[in-house]
């Protein structure tokens, strides 16, 4: 039977991957052998396209990747992991996995690997970063390699034009992810907590600001104890979380939006003076978690599990359904049985996001593409595997008749499939999720043509989902946009996020900021940078 091993440090020391490393999953160098499940009596595997071909005329490669996956997120010993047995057989490869959770130490582990020259032959990074990477040299060029022929099941996710907005200064080095058309963003709150003290769900920000004090200062768990408040957000220890309301309550909605039929840079904007005043008062109020600043990855969802914040912000479909194990509901329910997070937004009916446009990238080392291009190609199938119904269906519901059944187009998942998806691989690692970054955590059956009936959905897993598809979402900006040639973004953002630290953490008021904007348009090149975004949404025709 075929072994994939895990590094010692992922079982020895997981909780400090985030600092000291990524898990990581070599395989077996026996190509004889089979997964668990397989015939045993035949070596034919079947591409992503349906043509059969033999492991025998594949030479067996060696790859490494590194990609984002959720903190629980293990990749077991052995035959267990169903998803890289398959992989590693189907391709006749043995693919050695890096992971951790998104974020700065992510950044930090992917920058340490290329600094020291072990680029993974295939890696995922933040748009910020790919820009970096492609313009300092790292990246391949993905032309000879991703196309509607190489990849046919994943463009049925993102279409020709996308990819083509998508380039960076001309070069075609990076793709995106395949990205979820539905938003899902949306902010949580204790129900049981408003129950408690007869509180209506907020429907406007000072509504939610009045909620959040009462959280802090009215004892809403009953514990006769001053320890929970209003709610709490991430910030990496460098940045201001959109997870705030006050950058919505002051007309600024995602990362990019168009007023007054011009581009407006929403981090950047002068208006940021009055959402980082807003956010100086509530602090200094005491209402928001005092460490959100500091925290990393999925700590302020921690808090909110242990029952010390009463709101937070969730991404994705399951964040508190019922019939997710590992939402967030189920895990604050298994400490406090009388839980109750649903869904709300103060700007439900103005705008709480715009609608998505391809988000983070996957890239390949340009070494690999020179020295080992077949390498590449290797990986081109892989990819375009998982793209397809039968790589999507084993990432995201796993084997068919054991998790879910199926008729026709139809994919049945009911009680008993959890309970043995459960058994199988969330008591196993939950290591469907390492596999998960293609579709960046939010998986959407419907570009397959497939129709889900999901028996374990409660009402009020579909009350959830009704809510927050009531939501409006303002237009996307139309495209993906690239910054001027020679321009640095990382670099004009970590200086904006030093500014906005400064007015945050260092000075009386935001006053300054004006200053600091302007700052940032002429000194750092931002002004540059928005007159060339400008130019190429003009090109998309989304303004004049």
């Amino acid at each position: 039977m075929k072994t994939k091993n895990i590094t010692l440090m992922a079982f020895a020391i997981l909780a400090f991957a985030l600092i000291v490393g990524a898990c990581s999953k070599g395989g077996s160098n026996d190509p004889g052998d089979n997964p668990a499940g397989a015939d045993n009596g035949s070596q034919q595997t079947e591409t992503s396209d349906g043509e059969t071909s033999s492991e025998s005329e594949l030479p067996r490669l060696q790859l490494k990747w590194f990609v984002p996956a959720s903190p629980d997120a293990i990749l077991p010993e052995g035959d267990i992991d169903f998803v890289g047995a398959a992989i590693e057989q189907k391709f006749n490869v043995d693919l050695n996995i890096q992971y951790m959770p998104s974020g700065a130490d992510y950044d930090n582990k992917l920058n340490m690997l290329i600094a020291s020259g072990d680029v993974p032959d295939l890696f995922v990074s933040t748009g910020i970063n790919s820009q970096k990477y492609i313009l300092d040299g790292i990246t391949a060029d993905m032309t000879p390699y991703v196309s509607p022929q190489t990849m046919p099941n994943y463009f049925k996710w993102v279409s020709e034009l996308e990819l083509q907005r998508y380039a960076v200064e001309g070069k075609f080095e990076r793709a995106p992810l395949v990205f979820p058309r539905n938003v899902y963003r949306s902010y949580y709150i204790r129900q049981d907590w408003l129950d408690r003290l007869n509180l209506p769900v907020p429907a406007n920000f000072e509504e939610m600001m009045d909620v959040m004090r009462a959280f802090t200062f009215d004892d809403p768990d009953g514990n006769n104890r001053n320890d929970t408040y209003g709610m709490s957000a991430i910030g990496n220890g460098d940045s201001v979380s959109y997870d705030f309301p006050h950058w919505i309550e002051n007309g600024l909605v995602g990362a990019f939006m168009i007023r007054d039929n011009k581009l407006v840079d929403v981090q950047s904007d002068l208006a940021v003076q009055h959402v980082l005043q807003g956010i100086k008062d509530t602090m200094a109020e005491g209402i928001v978690d005092p460490d959100w600043f500091l925290m990393k990855g999925q700590e302020h969802v921690d808090k909110a599990v242990g029952g010390k914040v009463g709101i937070i912000v969730g991404g994705s479909k399951t964040f508190a359904f019922d019939s997710d194990p590992l939402s967030l509901q189920n895990k604050t329910k298994a400490i406090f049985p009388e839980a109750n997070w649903m869904p709300f937004h103060p700007f439900a009916e103005t705008g709480t996001w715009t609608e998505n446009l391809p988000d983070a990238p996957f890239m390949f080392a340009k070494a690999t593409a020179e020295s080992n291009p077949e390498k590449i190609e290797r990986m081109v199938q892989i990819l375009d595997w998982m793209a397809s119904e039968e790589g999507f269906l084993l990432i995201n519901y796993g084997q068919e008749g054991k998790h879910y059944s199926r008729s026709g187009n139809t994919i049945t998942v009911t009680q008993q499939h959890v309970e043995a998806l459960r058994s199988d691989v969330v008591e196993q690692g939950n290591f469907q999720q390492v596999y998960r970054f293609f579709y960046v955590n939010n998986p959407e059956h419907e570009p397959l043509g497939l129709e889900l009936i999901d028996e374990r959905m409660t009402e009020r897993d579909r009350k959830i989902v009704e809510t927050i598809q009531s939501y409006k979402l303002l237009p996307s900006i139309g495209t993906n946009v690239a910054p001027p040639p020679g321009f640095n973004l990382a670099d004009f953002r970590k200086k904006m996020k030093e500014y906005q630290v400064k007015v945050l953490f260092d000075e009386p008021d935001a006053s300054n900021w004006p200053k600091y904007h302007e700052e940032l348009m002429n000194k750092y090149g931002g002004q540059d940078m928005i007159d060339t975004y400008t130019e190429q949404i003009k090109a998309a025709g989304v303004i004049k």
